[in-house]
């Protein structure tokens, strides 16, 4: 527990690691290659990180977050009038684990829709791994799911 780090979640990072690895060699895409949305679909590779650095620009993280989004679509939650968030199909009240990073800046910055991989009860209904999204990515995703009114 030196540093904090957890074994068994640097374990499974790596699991996480070796599978894209090996999604991007099955496809043959150079893992150390993303696409930059901003600049038109440009490749970028590692190397261009540096600059991006010293020029401020930064990744564009929609791409990942909607293909999170398409996995996981029908856990998704809404920020409703009074603060609190209703999960969109459900209705049921829930809340951002306090452990994340996104309940830390809650109240500066409140997320109005969100994605999440499980619910955790205990004194309340917790959302766990959360993540921000934008809602016509729902009803492009799963239109089988979601229309406009939801």
């Amino acid at each position: 527990f030196e540093n904090y780090v957890q074994v068994k979640s640097m374990k499974k990072a790596r699991d996480v690691r070796e599978q894209l690895e090996g999604l991007c060699e099955r496809v043959e895409i150079d893992p150390t290659t993303s696409l930059d949305m901003k600049d038109g679909n440009k490749i970028r590779n590692d190397d261009d990180d540096d600059a991006a650095a010293t020029t401020g620009e930064s990744n564009n993280f929609d791409p990942i977050l909607k293909a999170i989004t398409s996995g996981f679509f029908y856990n998704t939650a809404k920020l409703s009038k009074n603060g609190d968030y209703q999960t969109i199909k459900q209705h049921r009240t829930v809340h951002i684990h306090p452990s994340s990073v996104l309940a830390k800046t809650q109240e500066e910055l409140p997320q109005p829709w969100l994605v999440y991989f499980e619910l955790a009860f205990t004194s309340k209904e917790f959302m766990r791994q959360v993540a921000p999204i934008k809602p016509d990515w729902l009803i492009e995703i799963a239109p089988h799911f979601y229309q406009e009114s939801d």
